[in-house]
């Protein structure tokens, strides 16, 4: 291939990677605006990847197997990115060219958008751990529907949302080390906010994401989620986890002031601001995640936009000083500290 057809085929990634995250991510794609240029088609063209990963387990249906072989080809073809950056590749995996036998299936991807996601990888120098990290999330949906503690689900919220702010992170113009953490917590915050809204869709996949312990150690059971139930001890469980979902969030902020990249801070204000903003829908609704989604309205985004220019601080603050919230539910840290 040519260096015009190369470039026309990367163009064209581009173009199907933004229409994909403007159909797809309408909150991601509105707080996109504020990056500009380069930055803004790498953001779609991660968005894209991490979309399709997403759609093979959703459209997998019953197909363990076959699912299987078709993440194993993922993870060939992302080692196939990193044979030419072999110091960037993943030190747990080993050396990328020894990756890429063996395993044969359709790519997810289309040929555009994976040249595209070729060419983020290799502007931005990002290390391909987080690519890989998220094929093992996926790879927990393949035969894990319950998760019976905070630290099981934990993993899994790091896996197939808080690397994709390590996999940003060089996209907004940060290579500090120390924001890692920041940002692999806003993605974790985002993945508990989405399972705490939407715990009546996962019943109907066959899926419970809310931590088994815990909803015993406020005396729910798996049966008072399929009744809907509303009560004084769903309210109590919903407000620790409304909580938890905050404190990733302030833990996130303490990550803005390294990202260097035009827009950048105020971009990851506004997408925190906006998923943060669920929470608050959750709450105006008394906890009842059952009969209706929570959402943010236009509106309401317009007006957290505003205030990302405004007050940038006021959008995703940090906690207070001297702040903390509990990692885990009051009755569960005196059983396993009494």
């Amino acid at each position: 291939m040519s260096g015009s057809e190369d470039g026309a085929l990367v163009r064209q990634g581009y173009a199907l990677a933004r229409r994909v995250t403007r159909h797809h991510a309408k909150s991601f794609f509105f707080a996109s605006y504020l990056l500009f240029g380069q930055r803004r088609k790498a953001a779609f063209a991660l968005y894209a990847f991490c979309r399709r990963l997403d759609d093979l387990v959703d459209e997998a249906g019953s197909g363990t197997e076959e699912l299987s072989v078709r993440l194993g080809r993922a993870r060939r073809r992302v080692a196939e990115l990193y044979v030419a950056m072999p110091e960037l590749a993943s030190e747990e995996l080993g050396p990328p060219g020894g990756r890429l036998e063996g395993v044969v299936a359709r790519s997810p991807w289309d040929a555009g958008e994976f040249a595209a996601l070729a060419h983020t990888v290799r502007h931005y120098r990002i290390p391909e751990q987080p690519f890989q990290d998220l094929i093992s999330g996926m790879e927990m949906d393949l035969t894990k529907h319950r998760y019976a503690t905070w630290a099981e689900l934990d993993l899994y919220c790091y896996r197939v949302a808080g690397v994709v702010g390590l996999m940003l992170t060089p996209v907004l113009g940060c290579s500090d080390v120390t924001a890692l953490r920041p940002a692999a917590d806003l993605g974790r915050g985002m993945q508990l906010t989405n399972i705490l809204r939407d715990v009546r869709e996962d019943l109907e996949r066959g899926r419970v994401y809310l931590p088994a312990e815990e909803l015993a150690a406020f005396g729910l059971s798996e049966e008072d989620l399929r009744r809907g139930t509303v009560d004084e001890r769903w309210r109590e469980f919903m407000r620790f986890q409304v909580a938890r979902a905050r404190s990733y969030y302030a833990k996130a902020a303490d990550g803005v002031p390294s990202l260097t990249g035009f827009g950048s801070q105020r971009m990851v204000r506004l997408m925190g601001a906006i998923y943060g903003d669920i929470l608050r829908d959750i709450e105006a609704r008394d906890y009842d995640v059952f009969r209706a989604r929570a959402h943010v309205t236009t509106r309401r985004k317009l007006a957290l936009a505003a205030a990302a220019f405004i007050r940038p601080e006021s959008v995703l603050p940090r906690l207070p000083e001297g702040a903390r919230v509990p990692l885990l539910p009051e009755a569960l840290e005196e059983r396993r500290h009494g």
